[in-house]
Formats: structure tokens, sequence, C-alpha cells
């Protein structure tokens, strides 16, 4: 396997050394490229998630999807992207204007912090704190904070129900989503991402886990799912009851940021997902065949990361256009009276297995 630590061993070496430039200066110029790297990755993950929801969407209603502008449709996301980036920001009155322009920077340096802790191969790690899981799911939660003030800020009774029901929504399956994830830890005994993946080196958790880490990955799907306010979890945007939710009054590029970090967070829970039960850029290795996981070493590991994150998308997008919206009370109950209290068994039944 390829180790990229080695290009960035080499950026380091060619900055200190080389060049002789001081310690502030290497750090400075390290930083803004990886926060360049990680922020050119965010805007074209995004990009290809709307294109690919959009074919997606288009097979399994039976058309073609996006067809028209550049072949196959591809610089249709393109164009929409630049439409948006130029669009005016109306002015809403009687509104909070200052929470009103804060919101959305809320909601999408939530989520890239959180996209900036994923391991995307070996070596290719921008944060990786040894409490990884929980700095996540920390970080993970400022998006509620952008969707509770983008309402209340709004001066809008549809914005206002949307944030408080987007808001109850997070703040329970978050529950749910977060001691999944606390499986995996108990199977690894680290909270660190990459000694995560790395316990995973013989056999991905989702197999050697049992009924335990299947149930967990199961769980925390749904509940990630949720997470992103996307159907059959969409109550915060029921288009026939509250025009547009919470972003109702939100045009150009604030309205931008909502959507962008829509389409990069259905991203990152299906990356957290693949590094806590699927090894994320872990190759696949079957203990005893040696040949076997030989010839799986030499496929770059990023494309194993994202390969694994392709799969877990495909399944969000199969479930929101093949179920109806559900109620908000139908919704709560499903997390309160079904997911917790089997995610409170499942864990304490791992802990168990674990410490015996």
């Amino acid at each position: 396997m390829f180790d990229f630590s080695v290009i960035t061993c080499w950026i380091d070496n060619l900055l200190r050394v080389e060049w002789g430039l001081p310690d502030f200066w290497t750090l400075a110029i390290e930083f803004v490229l990886v926060g360049v790297a990680l922020l050119t990755a965010y805007a074209l993950i995004a990009l290809v998630l709307i294109y690919a929801e959009r074919k997606i969407c288009g097979f399994f209603q039976c058309r073609i999807g996006p067809n028209r502008v550049g072949k196959w449709g591809l610089l249709q996301v393109v164009a929409d992207m630049i439409k948006i980036l130029t669009k005016e920001i109306i002015p809403i009155k009687r509104s909070d204007k200052f929470l009103f322009l804060m919101a959305p920077f809320f909601v999408i340096i939530g989520s890239i912090l959180t996209f900036a802790a994923l391991p995307f191969g070996l070596g290719l790690q921008a944060i990786d704190f040894n409490i990884g899981v929980v700095y996540i799911l920390a970080v993970s939660s400022l998006g509620v904070i952008g969707i509770l003030l983008a309402g209340w800020s709004s001066n809008n009774k549809y914005s206002l129900i949307g944030a408080i029901r987007s808001g109850a929504q997070l703040v329970s399956y978050e529950l749910s989503a977060g001691l999944s994830l606390m499986v995996a830890v108990v199977l690894a005994g680290t909270m660190q991402l990459s000694e995560i993946v790395e316990a995973q080196s013989d056999l991905w958790f989702i197999f050697k886990g049992g009924i335990f880490a299947f149930v967990a990955f199961v769980i925390y799907l749904i509940a990630g799912h949720a997470e992103t306010n996307r159907g059959p979890f969409d109550l915060a945007e029921a288009e026939s009851e509250l025009t547009a939710g919470y972003h109702t009054e939100y045009s150009g590029i604030t309205f931008g940021f909502y959507y962008v970090a829509e389409y990069t967070n259905l991203f990152i829970v299906a990356a957290i997902a693949t590094t806590m039960f699927l090894g994320g850029w872990m190759p696949l290795h079957i203990p005893g065949f040696d040949a076997f996981n030989a010839v799986m070493d030499y496929i770059p590991t990023p494309i194993w990361f994202f390969g694994k994150c392709a799969f877990c998308i495909f399944m969000a997008l199969w479930v929101r256009w093949s179920y109806p919206r559900l109620r908000i009370d139908q919704l709560l109950k499903l997390e309160w009276k079904v997911l917790m209290p089997i995610t409170l068994v499942n864990l304490a039944a791992v802990a168990v297995a674990v410490t015996m």
C-alpha cells in the first residue's frame, strides 16, 4: 500500500531543509496548502454528489436526468454553481440581519471541521486527534445551531417551524448515531480514527464484529440519514407544508451554503460509517488468503475509501427515493422507542462480550 505521508514529508523537507524557511513560515505554508486542498475537495465532492443524485433520481423515476449542458449533463452542476454565486442576496425586512447572515456560516463551518478529520487514505488525514470520535461528534453538532438561528432570525413562521422540527430531529438522532459509533470504539479499544482503521487491517468490523457491529452499522446509517435532513426524514424542508423550511428566506450564496453543506454532510455520514465499520481506507483482507490480500493491497487506499463511501451514499439515495415522508410524531417515535433502546442494548452487549 502506498503511504501518502511520503509526499507530505517531502513537502515538509523541501520547505525546511532545501528552502531553509523557519518553522513559522513552514507551518504557515503547510496550513494554507492543507486548507486549500480540503476546501477544493469539499466543493468538488458536493458538485459530484449533486450530479450523482440527479442522475440516480432520474433512473429511479424512469427518466434520464441532466443531459443538456455538457456531455451527459456533466456541466449542469457547474452552470448551477455559477448561477447561485451570481444571484442577488435579497434583504429580508424585520429580520435579525446579523444572526440571519451568521447562520449559514455555522452550518458550513461545522461541516468543514468534520470533513477535515476524515482519513481519506494511508497518510491522507489532516487531523488525527486521540479523541477523534468525540471531536467528530462535537463539531458536527454545530450545524443545528445554524439551522435554529436561520429559523429564528428570518422572521418567518414557516422557517421557525422548520427550524424547531430540525432541532428536535437532529438532537434526537445524534444520540443513536453517537452511541452506535461507540460500538466500534469498544471493538477497537481507542477513539483515534487512524487506530480504528488499523484495527480493521485483518478484517473489517462489519464482518468480525458479528451481529453487534452489523446492528450498529445499520442504526448509524438510519440516524445519520436523518441528521442530514433527507427524505423520508426531511420534515424540516417539507415543501408541501413549509415552502422551503428553515432556509425559505435565503437566496444567493447564503442559500448555496445550506445546499452544499447538505450534500457534503451526506458524504461525511457515509465516510464516518466507512471509517468505523467498513475499514476506512483499509483493503479487504481475509485471514488465511495471503495471495488475495496481496492483490487487494495494490489498489490505492483512496479508491477503497471513496468506493465504500459511494456504496453508503447509494444506499441513502435508494432509501430517499423509495419511501414517503414521515410525520414528525412517527419520526420521533422511531428514534426514542425503537432505535435508542436497540442501540443501548447493543452497546451493553458488545461491552460485555469484549470484556469477557
